[in-house]
């Protein structure tokens, strides 16, 4: 099994993610090939948190354009954690 911190990368910062806040559900990349089972227990074990649910998309690297040259950004996952009610995760609080 990987280490918690291999597992989740970085909190996603978003509008659509700060709007889930308040419906107690996270938004992180998480390294690719990770299950959803893996995933729950990083938030775990990282956040001190209890996650319920655990919902996971690969988001597809989009064509972007500079000029003559043309390339793609990069293909990441992404997962949305839903927490038990009246739990927080305080990194997403400092806003």
């Amino acid at each position: 099994m990987k280490d918690s911190r291999d597992v989740i990368i970085r909190p996603v910062i978003s509008e659509k993610s700060y709007a889930q806040i308040d419906h107690g559900k996270y938004t992180f990349e998480v390294a690719q090939g990770v299950r959803k089972e893996e995933i729950k227990k990083a938030i775990e074990d990282i956040f001190k948190v209890h996650v319920i649910a655990v919902n996971t998309i690969s988001m597809r690297g989009k064509r972007k354009r500079q000029g003559y040259t043309s390339g793609k950004t990069r293909s990441w996952k992404k997962a949305i954690a839903t927490l038990r009610e009246g739990e927080r995760i305080e990194v997403f609080e400092a806003r």
